[in-house]
This record gives structure tokens, C-alpha cells and sequence, in this order.
């Protein structure tokens, strides 16, 4: 791969050690980041002009069911204990043939790619292991890092939910890890896990000890619905069979109706949480649980989770769910009779969890999340000259709040530029559109979907 450096830009690396670095150049060899600093040595290095531009470390979704997104449009107007359920779960997954898991999770990867996304959490519910397979393809095809996410097949909802006694297909996940992941440096395995809300407790203590086995991250959907709330249903046990097998391999989506002390219990044995707020906010799952955690003494990740409702930026996900977070905690003041003189979270916490806290969630802390020496080059180059962006006054709320996609100027994944001048650089956009485009007209169709 050989050398490339960034040249001129401000470097807003999020390294607490290395802090911003104005006019600033980064060195990357063989995908690694080298050394950050200025007036850096090019004389043998690809040179990226950042002059006028910031650079940042790759934003990190850490809930997003990629495969959704050829049917993208269509639940915009859904709520999960309603038409989600029905129409996703019990209908059109269980429609999807092998090429529909790659034209979805193929575009769904292009769309994190020239977003500035360069690493998600691909959560999959594969009817087969050949829709596994195809699913993996998409994301090495696409050249986004990814944790692969093996969840329920999605044919028969009835089996695979809903007090389930079935566990997760091990022998598919096995060979789909041993064939398809172990030697790619971009990807790593997660198992999918329904928990104690969605099948019995044998059940998901077997599929937690199975990804213990597998040294795989356990994702679980949780406490989304008010039936898991004990408020409303007295006999909600929270994390119940999990309760003494947490830690920090296992990682909550959503998690809105669990208790204080669940989620002080949970972050206390490192457990991860993603909120994925404005897809939570819209189908009813309740309030994001970032304020529990944050109260917890933990820290939040953002992810965008239902691609056939909203879009995949996570752009958008970082600032709704700082300002909704923000929104709650401004009304508790206004309540007692006090004015708000001092804001919760600021832009660079809610960038951090979109990035540094995103990675630790998924395990790859060690790997991606900064901009620091050692670590995996995953870096986005951001056009602060523009019109919508200039001046720029602070880099970080620039990026959080100033830009979008279009001002996303050049994105590497491991040293390799995926986005250059503001395109793509990846001929599959084009070659496979009309066959994405096709797929999700099939599957609506198929579906019967009156929209």
C-alpha cells in the first residue's frame, strides 16, 4: 500500500494525549497511522491536500440492519409493536433471496462509506447460510470494516421470536466464520442474540455461551417495547437469565424501559448500549436510554438501526440524540423554577460516542475510534471551506453541527480511499445499481405493501 500523507488540514483527532492539530499533517503506512503532527516528511507518500478541510476519525454506527436498505422508503410512517413487526419480521425478511442480502448490504455500505461511516455494526437475520455468505460479500465487495452480525433467520417469525426454544443456527455461523471472516482483517463476527425477550431462558443462555465460544460480541435487542418495562408489566425481569453472565462482550440495542439500576448494574459490568434515537423516538420503543447511562457513569453509542425507515447517516444520529438527551435534562431544570445557564452533553461527547465509544462498543477500540499512531488509518477529510461550513470557528462543532455528506470530501478504510473528491471510488456503484433498484421493487411487490 505503501505511503500517504494528509497534509494541511486540522486534525481533530480525538486523542486525549494529541488533542487538535492546526495545520496538520498524518502519516499513514500500510493502512497504520504513523505519526500525526506537522510539517511531517513526503517525500515518498501519495499526498492528500486537507488545506481548508478538517480531518476526523471514522464515524462508528453500532446498530444498523444493513440488508433494509433496497426497501429503504417504506416505514417511515411505521411503529415497531405495529406495522414493523407485521410487515418486516413476519413478511418481507423471509421474502429475501441470497442477491438481496448483497444488493442491500452492498448499498447500505456504499451509503455508510459517503457518509463518513467506515465502520457498522451489520446486524442480519440470514434465512440461510448462503444469505449469510452473500450478506459478507457485500461488505468485503464494498470495503467497509464491519462486525458481521448473525441473528435469527427471518422465514418464520413464529419460530425464530416470541418465547423462541430454538437457538441460533451454529453450525452456519461456524463455517460462515471459519470461510468468510476469520482472515479478514475488516471484519469480525457478532452474534445476533433475541435475549430473554424474545425466547426462553434456555434459549439465551445458550446463544450468549455460544458466542463466548466463538469469542464473538453478543448484540441484543432489549427492552425496546412497554411490555418490558416493569412499570407496566410487573413481571418484567430485566436482564433476568443474563443477569450474572454480563459483561463487556455484550452490547444492548436500544434498552429504553429498562430500570435505573438495570442499567447501573449492566454498565458497572461493562455492557455497551446503543441508542439508535430517531428511529426509537418515531416507532415507539420510548425514551433513548441515554440518560441512564450517562448516569450510570457509562457513555452512550449512536446507531442508526432500521434502513427501511430513515437514512443511514450517522450525521444525523449524533446530533438528534444530543439534542434530544439535552432536550429532557433542560426540562428537569425548567421544572424546578431555574433557568438553563449550563448544557449536559457538549458536541465533542456526542462526536466521541460516534466515534471512540462506537469502537469500544464493538470491541475495536484498540484498532480504530482515534486518530492515533498504531491504530488502523479509518479517516474522513471534511470540506470546512465551503459556504455552509465556513468559517470555522471549532472543528468539532463543525462536523457535529455545520456539515453533511456533501461536505465529506474524501473517506480511507485501512488507508484505502473509498471516497475521493466528494465520489465514491468503487465501480459496483454503477455496475450493480439497476439489479439494487430491481431487488427493491421485488421485494415490495412480493410483500404486498400498500404505501
Amino acid at each position: 500500500m505503501g505511503q500517504t500523507i494528509i497534509k494541511d488540514g486540522t486534525i481533530v483527532t480525538l486523542d486525549p494525549d494529541i488533542g487538535e492539530v492546526d495545520g496538520g499533517d498524518v502519516l499513514i503506512e500500510d493502512g497504520e497511522i504513523v505519526e500525526v503532527g506537522e510539517d511531517l516528511s513526503d517525500a515518498n507518500a501519495e499526498v492528500i491536500d486537507a488545506s481548508g478541510k478538517i480531518v476526523f476519525p471514522g464515524l462508528v454506527d453500532s446498530h444498523i440492519h444493513l440488508a433494509q436498505t433496497q426497501v429503504r422508503g417504506i416505514a417511515g410512517d411505521w411503529s415497531l409493536m405495529g406495522e414493523y413487526f407485521e410487515h418486516m419480521l413476519g413478511n418481507i425478511t423471509g421474502l429475501y433471496e441470497p442477491e438481496d442480502m448483497y444488493l442491500g448490504g452492498l448499498f447500505g455500505a456504499f451509503e455508510k462509506l459517503y457518509t463518513g461511516t467506515t465502520t457498522a455494526l451489520d446486524w442480519s437475520y440470514p434465512n440461510t447460510l448462503e444469505h449469510g455468505e452473500r450478506a459478507v460479500d457485500a461488505l468485503q465487495d464494498a470495503g467497509l470494516r464491519a462486525v458481521y452480525t448473525y441473528g435469527p433467520p427471518g422465514d418464520d417469525a413464529a419460530k425464530w421470536w416470541y418465547d423462541s426454544d430454538v437457538g441460533l443456527p451454529e453450525d452456519n455461523i461456524r463455517e460462515l466464520h471459519d470461510e468468510k471472516i476469520a482472515d479478514d482483517d475488516l471484519l469480525s463476527l457478532a452474534l445476533g442474540l433475541r435475549g430473554p425477550d424474545f425466547c426462553t431462558d434456555e434459549t439465551a443462555v445458550a446463544d450468549l455461551e455460544l458466542a463466548r465460544e466463538l469469542d464473538a460480541l453478543s448484540t441484543i435487542h432489549m427492552g425496546a417495547a412497554q411490555w418490558t418495562s416493569s412499570e407496566y408489566n410487573p413481571e418484567y425481569q430485566g436482564f433476568g437469565a443474563y443477569e450474572d453472565m454480563l459483561g463487556p462482550d455484550v452490547n444492548v440495542a436500544h434498552g429504553n424501559h429498562f430500570t435505573q439500576e438495570d442499567v447501573t448494574h449492566a454498565v458497572e459490568q461493562g455492557v455497551s448500549f446503543s441508542s439508535t434515537p430517531e428511529v426509537e423516538m418515531q416507532m415507539g420503543h420510548g425514551i433513548p436510554v441515554t440518560g441512564k447511562v450517562l448516569e450510570a457513569g457509562g457513555r452512550p453509542t449512536w446507531g442508526v438501526d432500521v434502513s427501511s425507515n430513515i437514512s443511514g447517516d450517522m450525521g444525523s444520529q449524533m446530533r438528534v440524540g444530543m439534542q434530544v438527551q439535552r432536550m429532557f435534562r433542560n426540562q428537569e431544570i425548567l421544572e424546578t423554577g431555574e433557568e438553563v445557564t449550563e448544557l449536559g452533553l457538549t458536541a465533542r461527547d456526542t462526536l466521541e460516542m460516534a466515534t471512540i465509544e462506537g469502537a469500544r462498543a464493538l470491541g475495536l477500540d484498540d484498532e480504530i475510534g482515534t486518530l492515533t499512531p498504531g491504530k488502523r488509518a479509518d479517516v474522513v477529510v471534511l470540506d470546512a471551506s465551503d459556504f455552509m461550513t465556513a468559517p470555522s470557528h471549532s472543528a468539532v462543532q463543525t462536523i457535529v453541527f455545520q456539515s453533511d455528506a456533501s461536505h465529506i470530501d474524501t473517506v480511507l478504510v485501512d488507508g484505502e480511499p473509498v471516497k475521493r473528491d466528494g465520489e465514491l471510488t468503487n465501480d459496483l456503484v454503477d455496475e450493480e445499481f439497476d439489479r439494487f433498484v430491481e431487488s427493491g421493487h421485488r421485494l415490495v411487490d412480493e410483500a404486498g405493501i400498500d404505501l
